[in-house]
């Protein structure tokens, strides 16, 4: 497939242009014209790019990319061997965040709640079609400790957990990545309990005064799902090869 069509069909799908987001969706760093091998990712970290190139990609595509707002815009250090690595070995760099992030279907946010057995309902802002948080039900209600063991289960990573009460949950609402902020919204609308990948000082306190429960996941756990999704629908699609390759990450 030609670098054009596949970000063309990418557009098409993801439509990064009705989403305000904090770096550039798409095509970041342009290599070979012809796609013929994708690696998948979370971050365009240089182990994945190592990996790629020692898997023989033409393109990455991951769901964090370059050139963030308010980052130094100089091509030194770190920024500079990454990029290096990528012109020198004629790779495309594909990165797609927001748009990742609430794609109904492929999405971290949907891709997530499959794995969790949760129903998606509506965005956490119901006038905000591109909330990045979101709300649902357990197909299968259950305790804290319970669904904690589930996350840690279906993620192989024990989460961070805070318990608000004894209440089973029922309702939860869940924001893949850093999106903590998130729960005092959640807490308003009486969801039973808030699920992200991260974690700030000031979450436990708004956990335990709203009565909501809390869990952090990982920020790297969480978003694992939506570029792999991604990547298995491009192979299916356009019978292109792809690979999953993830660079476990702690955080």
């Amino acid at each position: 497939m030609k670098r054009t069509k596949l970000v063309n069909q990418l557009t098409e799908l993801l439509k990064p242009f009705s989403i305000s987001d904090y770096c550039p969706n798409g095509l970041q760093v342009e290599g070979a014209e012809e796609i013929k091998k994708i690696v998948t990712g979370v971050t365009a970290s240089q182990a994945l790019i190592d990996a790629a190139i020692e898997a023989g990609a033409d393109t990455i595509l991951v769901h964090h990319g370059f050139f963030w707002k308010g980052e130094d815009q100089t091509i030194t250090g770190m920024k500079q061997r990454r990029i290096k690595a990528l012109l020198e070995n004629n790779i495309n760099l594909l990165a797609y965040h927001l748009p990742l992030d609430v794609h109904p279907e492929l999405g971290n946010n949907a891709q997530l709640a499959e794995l969790l057995d949760i129903t998606y309902e509506r965005p956490l802002e119901p006038w905000n079609k591109n909330c990045v948080a979101v709300k649902g039900k357990l197909n299968t209600p259950m305790s804290l400790e319970t669904f904690s063991q589930l996350v840690e289960q279906k993620l192989d990573r024990k989460p961070l957990v805070n318990q608000a009460g004894d209440h089973q949950i029922k309702t939860i609402a869940w924001c893949t990545g850093g999106g903590q902020s998130f729960i005092d919204m959640a807490a308003s609308q009486g969801i039973d309990a808030y699920l992200t990948g991260e974690a700030s000082e000031q979450t436990i306190h708004s956990s335990n005064e709203q009565n909501i429960h809390f869990i952090a996941a990982g920020h790297h756990a969480t978003e694992r799902y939506g570029a792999k999704a991604l990547g298995e629908y491009l192979a299916k699609t356009y019978d292109l090869d792809v690979e999953f390759i993830d660079i476990n990450n702690p955080v």
